[in-house]
């Protein structure tokens, strides 16, 4: 019985049949319309209840979770329910969904008609990265008399790991291979020259750069020869996250840690791609959840390892620990792409000597991130002089970002500027042109 749920038709039934016994009083003969239609609803209630009760297995689902979550994406989530019975059922679904989610009206109204199954699927967006714990698949089924329904349970505590962006690492993958990423508009990479690294002695053909005719194998030949030179590979790429305080500031409900994660798994997959070396760290008072740069075949699921179980903390990061561990850590010029946060000028001038003598040895990238809620104040046409105020202020803030990328780049430290939901083309972007101008 503790599958058994009274719907509201019957609490309707029932209210009607007590009007009819209120008429009774003032007109006796329908007292006994009120008696037939009482003995009808409870007959009628009976004969829903056998009619859901008397199928052991009336009806059975499944629940499909993928493998694991992606943060910050769409995910979805497959159900496969069937009717078992031999008349069409209405069913609703209730799927306690994780709490992450804090969904309290989750529910799914179907019919199914006798002997047939229905494929249904509905999508999560989850906002931080961790365990997410579902609960029962209930189901709740009725006839068409409605009077009462029938739980089915399914499925009970499944838990699912919610890891670092990665559904959209293929479309990554294939904008990379042809050197394009939608920029407000399509940017294309202009290689400058090539790179040193040689690969091989081919003849010419018409459009080959006359630039690299090889004269000694022309003259061997009898015939124009070329050097064929390719994209230096085993590259050394470095990301390293700031994971202080300042990183902890939420934009459409993720944080910038968040974000800087996402993109480090959307370059890493890039940078695997490119047979260059993809490693990471993380720092704030000290260096943690290190991966050596490898190009090996298991390196993408061990930086994902790594990014997973990362916070954010309120420590103020430490960067002379920073520039010490990569001094000892980090021998050989690399790529270093380093994920955080600079409010101020003031705040880099704290930060310059450490940057600067990363800069010194290593190809230094630094990210940092627009406040999408300036950029609205800037854009907005002010009515009031609160408004005006508020407008003088957001300016003044993004001038001092101009001001620190001005200051980066006297000191030859390349920057990133960029919006938060923008930062995985952007990183990329910087990534495909440092290498197709030479740098590293």
């Amino acid at each position: 019985m503790k599958n058994l749920f009274l719907n509201n038709r019957l609490f309707f039934a029932l209210f009607g049949v007590g009007i009819l016994y209120i008429l009774g009083f003032f007109f006796p003969f329908i007292l006994n319309v009120a008696h037939f239609v009482l003995v009808l609803v409870f007959v009628a209630f009976f004969i829903d209840y056998l009619f859901l009760f008397n199928t052991k297995n009336g009806v059975s689902a499944v629940r499909i979770l993928p493998e694991k979550l992606s943060n910050g994406d769409d995910n979805e989530v497959k159900l496969d329910v069937k009717n078992n019975y031999n008349f069409k059922i209405k069913v609703k679904i209730i799927d306690e969904i994780p709490f992450q989610f804090q969904v309290r009206d989750f529910f799914i109204f179907k019919e199914i008609l006798p002997r047939n199954n229905v494929f249904l699927k509905y999508i999560l967006t989850p906002k931080q990265r961790g365990e997410y714990s579902f609960g029962n698949l209930n189901i709740y089924a009725e006839s068409r008399l409605g009077f009462v329904s029938r739980r089915f349970t399914f499925q009970k505590n499944e838990n699912l790991p919610s890891f670092p962006s990665f559904i959209h690492l293929r479309k990554y993958e294939l904008m990379a291979l042809q050197n394009e990423f939608l920029l407000g508009g399509i940017k294309k990479i202009r290689k400058l020259g090539h790179t040193m690294e040689f690969e091989q002695i081919k003849e010419y053909v018409p459009g080959d750069d006359i630039r690299t005719i090889n004269w000694k194998a022309t003259g061997k030949r009898n015939q124009l020869m070329v050097n064929q030179f390719q994209d230096e590979k085993a590259q050394r790429i470095f990301m390293l996250i700031d994971k202080g305080r300042t990183m902890q500031m939420p934009f459409n409900g993720l944080s910038l840690l968040d974000y800087s994660i996402n993109a480090v798994m959307a370059l890493s997959h890039i940078i695997l791609k490119k047979s260059d070396r993809a490693g990471m760290m993380t720092f704030s008072k000290k260096t943690e959840n290190k991966v050596a740069a490898e190009n090996k075949s298991g390196q993408l699921r061990k930086i994902s390892e790594a990014l997973y179980n990362i916070q954010t903390n309120f420590y103020e990061s430490d960067f002379s620990r920073l520039y010490q561990d990569l001094k000892f850590n980090v021998t050989q010029r690399s790529l270093l792409l380093l994920f955080t946060n600079f409010e101020t000028l003031d705040a880099v001038n704290r930060q310059m000597k450490y940057l600067r003598g990363i800069a010194k040895n290593h190809v230094l990238v630094v990210v940092f991130f627009k406040n999408s809620e300036l950029q609205e104040l800037i854009h907005k046409n002010p009515e009031n002089m609160q408004e005006i105020y508020d407008e003088i202020i957001a300016e003044k803030f993004e001038f001092e970002k101009k001001l620190i990328i001005q200051e980066l780049r006297k000191y030859g430290i390349y920057s990133i500027y960029t919006a938060p939901e923008n930062l995985n083309i952007e990183v990329i972007n910087k990534y495909l042109e440092i290498k197709a101008r030479g740098i590293l």
